[in-house]
């Protein structure tokens, strides 16, 4: 019998926009054991200048524009070294261990990518393990359906984490984990037509093809979701363009155009509830009017060019 298998070299590739406090904590929280890469996308807030100064041994590359999401972590991915590389947000942080019991997974050689359990800052589950993006999962997301009957298979069938786990502690085999805590053997990399958004959900959709996809309740991590996005109407726009992008990619023109009527649909339900609770006194019932009307009505860059406030 030959000497056992050496630990596979993990690298963690953080990806950094303006969130410099969180960003010490993400790469505090796994730099004393593994190869840490962070890419700042043209941060005005000194986060590359604390990086130097704090984490001398951090890899940083300071981007002199916004180059999107996808296109930053594959920048970082050309400069790591590991045998696995875990895609973490800047707003996330690794409870001790995790990342090892992440890397953990890949002892079997039919997985290719593995997702942690995310914790929302209050210490509740936050979402991050997913079923496939289907036109009934974006009509079921856009009626409010999946939140109105969020334990049925039927009306909220992408979301998975919380039912995965009243059946068991896992691991469990999804088609999909969020891009915010994403561990992958590095045989495919981002398409950068994504600038961000459902770019995590479009690598999945192609690592499947190369094996597993596995869901690890048991790593730990804490995510302050969107803390790094930019105004929250372009957030939303941004996020259904990339899902319109994804349709177009892998089920074409008409898929597409079917995912923009039902986001548009969304938006424009969400503008008339809200637009009642406004006339109805009821409070911040007019930011909510003004971020739907946003969504519906101003020009939204395409999905391979970033905003003007992300520039």
């Amino acid at each position: 019998m030959g000497p056992p298998a050496a630990e596979p070299k993990v690298s963690v590739v953080i990806v950094s926009y303006n969130t410099r406090d969180l960003l010490r904590r993400a790469v505090a929280s796994v730099a004393t054991e593994h190869e840490v890469v962070v890419v700042d996308n043209a941060s005005s807030d000194g986060s590359v200048e604390m990086l130097r100064a704090e984490f001398p041994n951090a890899k940083v590359i300071a981007n002199t524009r916004n180059v999107g999401f996808g296109a930053a972590n594959n920048q970082g991915t050309d400069a790591a070294s590991g045998d696995l590389v875990l895609f973490m947000n800047s707003d996330a942080c690794a409870e001790l261990g995790a990342v090892a019991c992440l890397a953990s997974v890949f002892q079997d050689p039919g997985v290719v990518a593995a997702g942690g359990r995310l914790l929302h800052p209050d210490g509740s589950l936050q979402e991050s393990a997913a079923g496939e993006l289907t036109l009934w999962a974006v009509l079921c997301e856009q009626l409010y359906l999946e939140k109105l009957f969020n334990r049925s298979r039927v009306f909220s069938p992408y979301w998975c984490s919380a039912r995965l786990l009243a059946s068991g502690d896992g691991p469990f085999e999804v088609p999909q984990v969020m891009g915010a805590c994403l561990m992958i053997r590095p045989v495919e990399r981002f398409d950068e037509r994504f600038f961000l958004y459902c770019e995590d959900t479009d690598l999945c959709k192609r690592l499947a093809s190369h094996g597993k996809i596995v869901y690890v309740p048991s790593a730990v991590f804490h995510h302050e979701l969107g803390a790094g996005s930019s105004a929250r109407w372009e957030a939303v726009a941004r996020y259904n363009a990339g899902k319109e992008l994804y349709f177009h990619i892998h089920a074409g023109r008409i898929a597409s155009a079917a995912c923009h009527l039902f986001n548009r649909l969304g938006a424009k339900c969400r503008l008339i509830a809200w637009s009642f609770a406004w006339l109805a006194r009821r409070r911040s019932a007019g930011e909510k009017v003004s971020l739907f009307w946003k969504v519906l009505t101003a020009p939204v860059a395409g999905p391979s060019r970033p905003p003007d406030s992300a520039r």
